[in-house]
């Protein structure tokens, strides 16, 4: 395993993977160690050709809404190079020797090291029939790269018809992207759409996407493709056909750490779990999608987004240049947003998944959906809320909060996420001090009347 350098030499630290994760951990490094009085250099190998972009801007730039993909960058390779990184693309890692510290990059150059980062973020996945004969077909492509969302731009300006294969979050955001170019707009997906939340709360987003004109196809396989001098013309299911001239695979990402296989470090699902200082084993570090994420609640999980790729690499960067900085950890909050014109709905979540909590035999969840409006009844700005709380019957501890509606309902889970991150219970979020005013919220917060409502249910079973 790596050691320290020889005395006097500066440590190598060897980032791989230049994008959230990787150059967070590279520019902290770098500033933990003109703190500390550490003599470091920092080298980033990457092997794609972009750096330090919001791959969550992808459907907003297929959508038009943003300009382009310059937008979406946000530090440039000479920024990262103007503050002492050695950056360098096209260098792609096919295996790491963790006990000569080497890198080896393909086409045949090797890179030394006292340490590394590994942060190579996650590959899409693109199922077999998206190729014939091994072949990629035109008008079929994921949306994972900034190349992706210059590749749907233009496509989608260019009209026509449009299956999104996918009901996540990507499939959710293209699709809007797609409806709001004006395109007929077809998603399958095998599940239900958004299928990580409750039925409850994915039937009101299918009846959004479907009064948005979006033609949904839920528990729904693809079996192939319809091609016609090479590019896609229909989409093959079980049940027949989907006329496309574009597909969207949507299919979710798995965590890029084949450069791992032979170490015996990933875990079942393909990942890394670095500890909470982002360590893996002694010299190795990884932060971002191509690690597993620790709940609060202590399991682990595969959670690749944005947020804790910068949260952990800036622990990584510290950590590995010799501070003292933990990843705290997560409660599972995320969000998005379907309104591509007259319908707008936001849509979040927070806490455990019911599969989680019925696997735990330690709790009895309690669930009430109630719902609401955003504002004061009588606001123009009032719109539809539908909030499903769960809590566990014995300890009172919130479990998890999901919400769907009008604008200004999605980031109202961030209260919710708060008080998880305090592992407090519902009767905590029923009753904290909250902001009103009518153009905003109701006197009983619709959040609160919910909870209030799953901390009533409790009580009259325990009365019973």
């Amino acid at each position: 395993m790596p050691t320290a350098p020889p005395d006097g030499a500066p440590l190598r630290v060897l980032v791989v993977g230049a994008d959230a994760a990787g150059m967070s951990a590279a520019h902290q490094a770098l500033r933990t160690a003109r703190r500390t009085g550490r003599r470091i250099e920092v080298a980033v190998l990457e092997a794609g050709e972009d750096t330090s972009y919001s791959a969550c801007g992808i459907p907003y730039v297929a959508s038009g809404e943003v300009a382009d993909t310059e937008a979406l960058v946000v530090r440039t390779a000479v920024e990262h190079r103007a503050a002492g990184i050695d950056l360098r693309f096209g260098a792609r890692v096919t295996h790491l020797d963790l006990e000569r510290r080497l890198a080896q990059v393909a086409g045949g150059s090797a890179v030394e090291f006292d340490e590394v980062v590994v942060a190579t973020g996650a590959n899409p996945v693109v199922p077999p029939w998206a190729h014939v004969d091994g072949v990629a077909v035109e008008g079929v492509h994921h949306a994972k790269t900034l190349r992706d969302a210059d590749t749907w731009s233009r496509r989608f300006a260019s009209g026509g018809r449009v299956a999104v294969v996918g009901g996540g979050y990507i499939g959710v955001e293209m699709a809007e992207a797609a409806v709001r170019r004006g395109l007929h707009v077809t998603l399958v997906t095998r599940s239900r759409v958004l299928s990580t939340f409750a039925p409850e709360i994915s039937a009101v987003v299918v009846e959004g996407l479907r009064a948005a004109g979006v033609e949904v196809l839920e528990h729904s396989t693809v079996e192939g493709l319809e091609v016609e001098d090479g590019a896609v013309r229909a989409l093959r299911l079980g049940e027949g056909t989907v006329a496309a001239d574009h597909v969207v695979v949507a299919l979710g990402v798995t965590p890029a750490t084949d450069l791992l296989a032979h170490t015996g470090l990933l875990s079942p699902g393909g990942g890394l779990r670095p500890d909470e200082r982002g360590q893996v084993v002694p010299g190795v570090w990884a932060a971002g999608d191509c690690c597993e994420v620790r709940s609060r609640t202590g399991f682990w999980t595969y959670a690749p987004l944005g947020t804790h790729a910068a949260k952990a690499g800036r622990v990584v960067g510290e950590n590995v240049a010799g501070g003292d900085l933990r990843f705290a950890g997560m409660v599972g909050s995320a969000i998005t947003r379907f309104a591509p014109g007259t319908v707008h709905l936001e849509i979040a979540r927070t806490g455990i998944l019911d599969a989680q909590a019925a696997a735990d035999p330690s709790l009895d969840p309690v669930v009430v959906v109630t719902d609401g409006t955003t504002a004061s009844g009588y606001m123009p700005e009032a719109a539809p809320i539908t909030l499903r709380v769960s809590a566990d019957r014995t300890t009172r501890r919130l479990l998890s909060v999901e919400i769907v509606g009008g604008p200004g309902a999605g980031k109202r889970v961030d209260t919710a996420a708060a008080v998880l991150w305090y592992d407090g219970t519902v009767d905590d979020l029923a009753w904290m001090d909250l902001s009103y005013a009518p153009p905003v919220a109701t006197a009983w917060e619709v959040l609160q009347i919910a909870a209030r409502r799953v901390a009533e249910r409790i009580d009259r079973a325990a009365r019973a």
